[in-house]
């Protein structure tokens, strides 16, 4: 993972906080008075793609395992460690299994849904896998998470038409890929 981009961006969120007052005399004390402190705020979903190369994997499959769920259960990633927690806990999840070495796609590929705030879809690899013919082979993806939960039936049952799996826990969509691609 090189970057993890914010879905939406800053729209100049600011709180206060105050500052905690140090005891006189502490060595941590750097001002005589309380200080109010503004701080920006982005309350935003954020994206990170990675690949694996499985066959690299293959031969500790226990260790790639394990990768996995961390991915599915990713947290503790923080700034100012007390004072801020970010869950980086996939919320939504695209998956590819296939022999290509490049996504072929936009890798950033999540977009927030402009007639329902607060979702964001995957548009190029979806719209690529219903088109006739399909950009993308159905079979080679995996969807989990807030995508699918916000999914119309509709467009779940033609995604799955074209191979695609579809679950609404990506803990669970990454256990399904693991089985998958390395057996057992």
């Amino acid at each position: 993972m090189n970057l993890a981009k914010a879905l939406e961006p800053y729209r100049h969120n600011a709180v206060f906080t105050q500052s905690p007052l140090a005891a006189e005399g502490s060595k941590y004390q750097n001002a005589t008075t309380s200080a109010l402190l503004h701080r920006e705020t982005a309350v935003t979903a954020f994206q990170y793609p990675f690949a694996l190369n499985l066959n690299d994997c293959k031969p500790k499959p226990e260790w790639t395992r394990a990768l996995l769920k961390a991915i599915g259960e990713l947290n503790g990633v923080s700034g100012n460690h007390a004072r801020s927690y970010y869950e980086m806990a996939p919320a939504s999840i695209v998956v590819r299994l296939t022999e290509c070495l490049v996504a072929g796609y936009e890798t950033y590929g999540f977009k927030p849904d402009k007639d329902r705030p607060g979702c964001y879809d995957f548009p190029e690899v979806i719209d690529g896998i219903l088109h006739d013919p399909p950009d993308y082979p159905g079979s080679e993806f995996y969807l989990a998470g807030r995508l699918v939960k916000e999914m119309s039936a509709e467009k779940i049952d033609q995604l799955r038409s074209r191979g695609v799996t579809l679950e609404r826990d990506p803990r669970r969509l990454l256990e399904i890929v693991a089985h998958k691609a390395l057996g057992g």
